[in-house]
């Protein structure tokens, strides 16, 4: 709905909330009216057009309307001088949730291809905004961005604003703000590459994943921050490869050669890297991580290896034997339930592979059996899941994509995937488990409807422009 004054320009609104009492209060200010004047407000509804060029218009019309779910504007919350709070107005996993700048991401890739809406309100000017805030007040002085609170040691946390601001240029052609900007994202970009530890192409992150070192307050490397993620990362290295490769687009826009030609070679010693540290002769698919004691931490994962298909670091002919292999562990496993998404692994995680002592989806057992299903020791995330199903389109399978795809569809249309905001373990519908019940504590996580890019990357010609930066490496 877009709220407006018709008879007025001095309407002004706000966004008040509070995470612990779970409210939020629009705030309209309205000025003083002189003795006879009236106000009047409207709500008038706003039915997103597709993209331009899309083909298929009937799958639009299944996601036009939660297309807007991914947006969600933090309200102001907390004490704004304590990391546990929002300010207003910036993107965040739900309106009195945290700004997290690892899914900054996710908010670009869908804000790309969405017109400027009703009242020149622009989701792109938005996200600007958000980047910009991460850029100025959550980056430190070493280049390192922020995850959440003031949480560090997650390598997404910097693949988050540079993506996204490829995201909001190829939207905007907004030069004069990337000129403005070029010397910042190259200041969190090339705090990545110090990061290749051992100098051979791969980001090391903090982290050692060995076995058991994963404890409360630390988190992981990535937005899978439960897991025990560390050392050379599957998820983050592919985020990297693909924030280096943007980051390499949007110096050729400047026209400086020089930097677009380093960010392409740091993209391409990465992919060269890639397989070699993470493929498993003995499954035949990619670890998730290998940690610094030699380990390679192997649970079947979907996620990650539809993550590397899909950007690039596994050649398509190699990524349909994948792909075909894990669809296989999933019939083994008794995975049925596309419409929830996908599971992040097909293995119980062991205990020790987990966020110690306490952790949402933790195991008591050590093979990890007893919470299998649960939040990441494989519950399903239906968005970080539509990596899997895009990896399909990208290698010429088409049939199986969109199989999966509709169902994730059907149950849009029908149950959701969110249950309203809840802050509560176990309770919120942004994860579930492999027969559907609550599993994860946000309740409404705006990430899960990133799932919806697939209606577009289901066809070519948006194929095209989305990997074209992954592709000119």
């Amino acid at each position: 709905m877009h709220l407006s004054a018709p008879n007025s320009s001095g309407l002004r609104a706000r966004l008040e909330g509070s995470r612990k009492d779970q409210t939020v209060d629009l705030v309209l200010e309205l000025p003083a009216l002189g003795q006879g004047e009236t106000y009047k407000l409207e709500l008038v509804p706003i039915r997103l057009d597709p993209p331009k060029g899309l083909a298929n218009e009937s799958l639009w019309r299944a996601v036009r309307r939660g297309w807007f779910n991914i947006w969600q504007p933090s309200s102001s919350w907390g004490e704004q001088d304590r990391p546990f709070s929002a300010p207003a107005g910036l993107l965040a996993n739900n309106v009195i949730s945290d700004p997290v700048s690892i899914a900054l991401t996710f908010y670009g890739d869908l804000a790309l291809w969405t017109p400027e809406l009703p009242g020149g309100i622009s989701v792109a000017a938005h996200l600007r905004r958000t980047i910009d805030w991460w850029l100025d007040h959550r980056t430190r002085a070493s280049g390192e961005v922020i995850g959440y609170w003031d949480i560090a040691n997650f390598l997404d946390a910097n693949t988050g604003p540079l993506i996204a601001s490829w995201d909001y240029v190829e939207a905007t052609g907004d030069h004069d703000w990337l000129l403005r900007r070029i010397e910042r994202l190259e200041f969190i970009a090339d705090f990545l590459a110090r990061r290749d530890v051992d100098g051979d192409g791969l980001v090391e992150a903090t982290q050692s994943g060995n076995y058991g070192t994963l404890r409360q307050p630390a988190r992981s490397c990535c937005w899978w921050d439960a897991l025990n993620c560390g050392h050379q990362d599957g998820y983050t290295n592919a985020m990297i490869y693909r924030a280096w490769c943007c980051l390499a687009d949007l110096e050729r826009q400047l026209q400086r050669g020089a930097a677009r030609e380093r960010y392409a070679q740091l993209a391409g010693r990465l992919k060269a890297a890639y397989a070699k540290a993470l493929y498993n002769p003995q499954t035949g698919w990619l670890g998730w991580w290998r940690s610094a004691d030699g380990e390679l931490h192997d649970y079947a994962t979907p996620v990650v290896n539809g993550l590397a298909i899909e950007y690039g670091l596994i050649e398509p002919a190699e990524g349909r034997k994948i792909l075909a292999r894990l669809h296989r562990k999933m019939q083994a496993a008794g995975f049925r339930r596309f419409d929830l998404g996908i599971p992040g692994v097909l293995i119980p995680v062991r205990r020790g592979d987990y966020l110690l002592p306490e952790a949402v989806g933790l195991p008591q057992r050590e093979d990890g059996t007893d919470t299998f299903g649960q939040y990441m020791n494989g519950g399903i995330s239906a968005g970080q899941g539509s990596h899997f199903v895009n990896a399909h389109y990208v290698v010429g399978e088409q049939e199986l994509g969109d199989r999966m795809l509709k169902a994730m569809l059907g149950r849009q249309a029908s149950i959701g995937f969110q249950n309203g905001v809840r802050d509560k373990a176990g309770e919120g519908l942004d994860w579930t488990t492999w027969d559907g019940k609550p599993c994860g504590y946000e309740g409404y996580l705006a990430d899960v409807f990133f799932l919806f890019l697939g209606v577009l990357l289901r066809e070519p010609l948006f194929r095209e422009r989305y990997y074209r930066p992954l592709q000119a490496v």
